[in-house]
């Protein structure tokens, strides 16, 4: 096996992402325009999308990621327009997308038809979450999105299975298919219920970090197999059991949590971005196979599947939001009230993406009679211009109807307020604890290291409330970030130092490491403290 495309691939894909950081451009985008170019370029290797690939060892890092980053409570307290959308809209989708497909194609059976709305059905998770954190979104809105996009894939790729088991001729009636369906679901939340508490049980009782962040590596993968293994849903599974250890992380040891956040977050960005490259390498395949249909009649298509793909999620997405608050006087004084431009939004944020291309990739060229899948190269060609024009058009404009609307995003100001306010309560408590240690004689300490203690303490109380005081009027920093940077001048002086006293061999490269990681512990908590901001 040639490993030097898989390395040009990720090595290009991650320049790229790299360098949209310094363009308006989303970085999804980026990573798929540049993508179509570069399937055309002399000595580009062929770089075909595998659904036995993608589907088992892509997606479950990637579900995995965004759901422990998600908010367990903010989603429990939207569940009601998450399962909305992630299941309601998904089945809809699926039968409006494939009803107008099969009135609009010639000799395009309806299971066929059936087929591609599942696969155009979903929204991307890695998208909704790469989108909402770069135009700013309101919060609830961000968690609407990203609550949907964990849980769509499930019912997406469920409802694929019913569609092609018709398709194919493996015979499916209507109860068989609400079985499936039921199955699948209940029976990957189920997998996920079972395996989180024992998962969390080593997370909490490993003593090495090294090991905790191994397992935390192949806990998606677990997951998903053993839900797959049993029929159920892995990516429900997967879900579940990230959202769990998500929200109790803070039971973890320290130092398996500092790691955990770098290598995920460098997993997350490797694989994001080779994702989204992969979408705009498919083009040579899927303009190659178009056979008996026509350029202009596919391209005529394909705008019709586009348009139908919007103007679908909209029908559902504004009775789905107004109808219960209007039937029902729970939800309207349990829930915030929501005007006319949230479900715009939402609406407009229906961004597909490698999932749609991996199951579409995963149809069979033949059915079980041996007779070629009808219609399955404009399948793949519908499902890739519709991921591309969602991407495109929805992706790059959804930033200005975000600015139009004027949408109130996140507050600097009072989510400042509201840390600050919670680092006080908790330096409070903190200082009573370090009072009730020092009367045990057993804890006694020096005056000069006990005051030690309460200048750390005090330093971590009033570290946010300066962000909140006026300005360095020749810098136009805080007192807290003066404070940081000269904190990591001072750091680098002593790093200075100690490589020069190694290089005189005055302490060996074991002393310096060990120094060196000591001063890396305290930078890397300063950054982390104003990358927070």
């Amino acid at each position: 096996m040639d490993a030097l495309p898989l390395v040009a691939l990720v090595a290009a894909s991650a320049a790229v992402a790299g360098a949209a950081r310094r363009t308006p451009v989303p970085a999804p985008l980026l990573l798929v325009a540049v993508g179509l170019l570069a399937a055309y370029l002399p000595g580009v290797p062929p770089y075909t999308l595998d659904a036995h690939i993608v589907l088992p060892l892509l997606l479950p890092p990637l579900l995995y990621t965004a759901a422990v980053d998600s908010s367990y409570l903010d989603l429990r307290a939207n569940a009601r327009p998450v399962a909305l959308l992630s299941v309601g809209y998904v089945l809809f989708a699926t039968l409006a997308v494939g009803w107008l497909a099969y009135l609009l194609v010639p000799d395009l059976p309806l299971p066929a038809a059936l087929v591609l709305g599942a696969v155009v059905a979903p929204p991307d998770a890695v998208t909704a979450a790469a989108i909402a954190r770069r135009v700013g979104l309101p919060a609830r809105v961000t968690t609407i999105l990203q609550g949907e996009s964990l849980v769509n894939d499930a019912t997406a790729i469920t409802a694929y299975k019913v569609a092609l088991a018709a398709a194919v001729g493996a015979g499916m009636s209507w109860g068989e298919g609400v079985w499936e369906f039921l199955l699948a679901s209940v029976g990957g939340v189920l997998v996920g219920l079972l395996l989180m508490v024992p998962l969390h049980w080593l997370r909490t009782h490993l003593k090495e970090a090294l090991l905790q962040n191994t397992l935390s590596l192949l806990i998606p993968f677990v997951a998903y197999a053993a839900a797959e293994r049993v029929h159920a849903s892995g990516v429900l599974a997967v879900v579940v059991v990230a959202l769990y250890l998500g929200h109790r992380s803070w039971q973890v040891d320290f130092a398996t949590r500092l790691q955990e956040a770098a290598v995920w977050k460098m997993v997350a960005f490797v694989l994001e971005s080779a994702v989204f490259a992969l979408i705009g390498l498919q083009m040579p395949f899927v303009l190659k196979g178009l056979g008996t249909y026509a350029v202009w009649d596919a391209v005529r298509y394909a705008v019709a599947v586009f348009v139908a793909v919007v103007v679908v999620r909209f029908l559902w997405v504004y009775p789905a939001t107004y109808l219960p608050r209007r039937l029902s006087a729970r939800i309207r004084a349990r829930e915030p009230d929501t005007n006319w431009t949230s479900p715009l939004i939402v609406g407009w944020a229906g961004m597909r993406g490698v999932v749609s291309l991996a199951i579409a990739f995963s149809i069979p060229a033949t059915m079980d009679d041996g007779e070629p899948f009808p219609a399955l190269n404009l399948v793949l060609f519908l499902t890739f211009t519709t991921v591309i024009g969602t991407l495109v058009i929805q992706g790059l404009s959804l930033p200005l109807l975000v600015r139009l609307l004027k949408l109130p995003g996140p507050d600097p100001q009072a989510q400042t307020l509201a840390e600050a306010q919670a680092q006080s309560e908790a330096s409070t408590a903190a200082e009573q604890r370090l009072d009730d240690l020092l009367s045990d004689q057993r804890n006694s300490l020096p005056e000069p290291l006990a005051d030690r203690l309460r200048t750390v303490m005090e330093r971590r109380r009033n570290a946010v409330w300066e962000r909140l005081g006026a300005a360095n009027p020749l810098t136009g920093e805080s007192a807290d970030d003066t404070y940081r940077r000269l904190s990591r001048d001072m750091i680098e002086a002593e790093r200075e130092v100690f490589v020069r006293l190694r290089d005189d061999r005055r302490i060996d490269d074991e002393m310096l490491r060990t120094l060196l990681r000591r001063l890396d512990l305290e930078e890397a908590a300063a950054y982390r403290e104003s990358d927070a901001e």
